[in-house]
C-alpha cells in the first residue's frame, strides 16, 4: 500500500528542470479576456449520489461513461465505484432547467459491476444500441446494451477473455474495411510479479475482430512491452488515414520505459515506433490524454497530464511530417498547470482526466483537467483544485477554475463535459476519490435562478445508417463560420478511464449560421450542410440535408 507514496525523490528531481520557468509563469497570473462561464454545483439536488473508493488499487481510475442508454438522446451516466458497485444514472432533467438524474438498475450482478475503474461507451455490435467497455480490477467486461438502460455481459458470446489484469485505459477504432471495432486495453501494475510494484507493468492488449459477419474477439494481440499505462487513444496523427495507438504511461513503476506510439497497420501486427522512426524519448507520470487540432492543420495536438506540469505536444514543423517528432508547447501556451492556481498550497499538482471543449461558446477550445493528490503524498498539493483553462484570442490559455466556481477541495479522477440539460452550455461531472461525485451546471453568464447564454452553439451527431461503424468513429467534423474553421474527431478513448458518445459540441460565438462537412472514416468527404446556430443537428451519411432534433 505504501508503494504509491514513495514517488517523491524522483518526482522532485524531474520537476526541478522546469520549476524555475514554470514558477515564473504564475508569478503574475494573467486574467482571462474570454468570458468566464458560471458553474453551479448540483450533485445532491440532482440525485447524483455516488462515491468512488477503495484501497490502493483504486488510487487510479474513477471513470465515468457519458452516453444515451435509453434512446432519448440525453446523456446518461455510468460511474465507476471502485471497491463498491458502479452506478447508472438516467438523465431526467428538463430542457434548460436544473439537472436531475435517477439511479437505475443495470441488470448486472454485484460481481459484474464491482471492482470497476472506468468505462467507455461504443456500439461494438452495430445494432444501434450503445454498449459499454468496462475496465476492472480483474476480468474486463464487454456489456451489450439491451435498451432502456439494461445490459448483459457479452464476454462469452464474443469469445472475449477479459483477463485478470489491473486495467486502466481503453480505446477503439474501426480499421479499414472492418465490420467491427478493434479494441485496445491498457493495463497497469502486475501485482503478482516478483518485486512488484517496481518494474512490474502488465503488457497491453489489442483485440481485433475475426473475419466474417459474426463478432468474435477470441484472438488477443499482446502489445509488449507495457509500461503501466493510464490513458490510450487511437489517433490518425499524420493524416495517413491509418490510426496509430498513443499510450501514456506512469514512469513511477516502469524501468527503461517511456511514452509510446504503436503503428497498427490493417491486417498486420502492431509495431512500436522507435528512435529510428523519429519517436523521441519522453518520461512522465502519464495519466490522461486529450487530443484536438488547435491550429486546424490536420495534425492533432496532445495534452498529457502528469504529476507536476502538463505537456502539450505538437508535431515539430521543422521535421518531416511523416515521422512522429513532437515538441512541447505547453509553456508557450500557458498550459503547464503545474501547481494549484488558488490557495496557499504551492506544492506540485497531480493531473488526471483532461478534455478539450468549448465551455463558453466563443469558438476557442478550452481545456479541463481533473486534479487531486494520489492519496496523501506529503510533497504534492493537498488542496489541488480542478483546472479550467480558457482559450484566448492570442492562442494562449488562462486559468479561471476559481472564478468559474469549480475549485472544490476534492481529489478528482475521471470526468466529462456534456450538455446534460440540452441548453447549449456544457455541464461538468467529476468523479472524486473517497468523496461524492461533483456535478456542475453551466449557467453561462447568469445564475442558477436566471441562467444567461454565452455565445451561439451547435451540436452535431453523425451516423452511418446501414453500415458498420454506425457511430462513425474516426470521422472528422468540420464546422465553418465566416473565415474560421473548427474541427474535432469522433473518437473512443483517451481521458482518464472516462469516455463519452453522442453529440459533438461547437461554440459559434456571434455567428448565426455555419457550414458543416464530414470526413467519413473511409476518407470520403460529405458536401457542405448549411445549418442554423443553437440547434441539435443529425447528419446521416449520404443524406441531402441535415436533420434537426428538438429536445422536449
Amino acid at each position: 500500500m505504501t508503494a504509491l507514496f514513495n514517488r517523491v525523490p524522483c518526482v522532485i528531481a524531474a520537476i526541478a528542470t522546469t520549476a524555475f520557468s514554470a514558477f515564473a509563469q504564475d508569478a503574475e497570473r494573467k486574467p482571462s479576456l474570454a468570458q468566464v462561464p458560471n458553474f453551479v454545483e448540483e450533485a445532491a439536488a440532482a440525485g447524483l449520489d455516488h462515491t468512488y473508493d477503495g484501497p490502493w488499487e483504486y488510487f487510479v481510475g474513477g471513470g465515468v461513461a457519458i452516453f444515451d442508454c435509453n434512446g432519448d438522446r440525453r446523456p446518461d451516466l455510468f460511474a465507476a465505484g471502485g471497491k463498491g458497485r458502479a452506478s447508472l444514472f438516467q438523465n431526467n432533467g428538463a430542457t434548460g432547467g436544473a439537472l436531475s438524474f435517477e439511479k437505475r438498475e443495470t441488470g448486472l450482478s454485484e460481481r459484474q459491476d464491482s471492482k470497476v475503474l472506468g468505462a467507455y461507451p461504443l456500439d461494438f455490435d452495430n445494432d444501434g444500441i450503445m454498449d459499454l467497455a468496462v475496465l476492472r480490477l480483474g476480468e474486463n467486461m464487454l456489456l451489450k446494451g439491451l435498451g432502456e438502460c439494461r445490459f448483459e455481459s457479452a464476454n462469452r458470446a464474443l469469445g472475449f477473455d477479459g483477463g485478470r489484469e489491473w486495467t486502466t485505459a481503453f480505446s477503439a477504432i474501426w480499421e479499414q474495411d472492418a465490420q467491427f471495432p478493434s479494441l485496445a486495453f491498457g493495463n497497469y501494475v502486475d501485482r503478482s510479479a516478483p518485486g512488484a510494484p517496481w518494474g512490474a507493468c502488465h503488457d497491453n492488449y489489442l483485440f481485433r475482430p475475426q473475419g466474417g459477419n459474426s463478432l468474435d474477439y477470441s484472438n488477443a494481440e499482446r502489445l509488449s512491452p507495457g509500461y503501466c499505462s493510464l490513458s490510450i487513444l487511437f489517433t490518425d496523427w499524420n493524416r495517413s488515414g491509418e490510426h496509430a495507438l498513443r499510450v501514456s504511461n506512469d514512469r513511477h513503476y516502469y524501468r527503461g520505459g517511456e511514452e509510446q506510439l504503436w503503428a497498427v497497420p490493417p491486417g498486420r501486427p502492431a509495431r512500436l515506433y522507435r528512435r529510428s522512426d523519429g519517436w523521441r524519448h519522453l518520461k512522465i507520470w502519464g495519466m490522461g490524454i486529450a487530443s484536438i487540432d488547435l491550429n486546424v492543420d490536420g495534425y492533432p495536438e496532445f495534452a498529457l497530464t502528469s504529476m507536476g506540469d502538463t505537456k502539450l505536444q505538437m508535431l515539430d514543423d521543422e521535421a518531416d511530417e511523416t515521422v512522429p517528432v513532437y515538441r512541447d508547447i505547453a509553456f508557450d501556451k500557458g498550459l503547464t498547470a503545474h501547481r494549484p492556481y488558488t490557495g496557499a498550497d504551492l506544492r506540485p499538482s497531480t493531473g488526471w482526466h483532461s478534455e478539450f471543449q468549448d465551455v463558453n461558446n466563443d469558438t476557442l477550445w478550452d481545456l479541463f483537467i481533473a486534479k487531486g493528490n494520489v492519496e496523501a503524498m506529503p510533497d504534492f498539493a493537498a488542496y489541488d483544485p480542478d483546472n479550467l483553462l480558457l482559450g484566448q484570442w492570442d492562442g494562449k490559455f488562462a486559468e479561471v477554475g476559481d472564478h468559474a466556481g469549480i475549485a472544490l477541495d476534492r481529489r478528482g479522477r475521471g470526468a466529462g463535459l456534456a450538455d446534460f440539460n440540452m441548453d447549449g452550455l456544457l455541464d461538468l461531472v467529476v468523479i472524486n476519490r473517497s468523496a461524492p461525485v461533483s456535478l456542475f451546471r453551466n449557467v453561462g453568464a447568469g445564475t442558477s435562478e436566471t441562467p444567461r447564454p454565452l455565445g451561439n452553439w451547435l451540436s452535431v451527431e453523425v451516423r452511418q445508417r446501414g453500415k458498420p461503424n454506425r457511430m462513425a468513429v474516426g470521422a472528422k467534423v468540420s464546422v465553418k463560420i465566416g473565415n474560421k474553421t473548427i474541427v474535432r474527431d469522433v473518437q473512443v478513448g483517451a481521458g482518464h478511464a472516462s469516455g463519452q458518445a453522442g453529440f459533438l459540441h461547437f461554440g459559434l460565438g456571434v455567428s448565426e449560421r455555419a457550414q458543416v462537412r464530414i470526413r467519413w472514416p473511409d476518407g470520403d468527404w460529405s458536401h457542405g450542410y448549411r445549418v442554423f446556430a443553437n440547434t441539435h443537428v443529425l447528419i446521416d451519411r449520404g443524406a441531402e440535408n441535415a436533420g434537426l432534433w428538438l429536445p422536449e
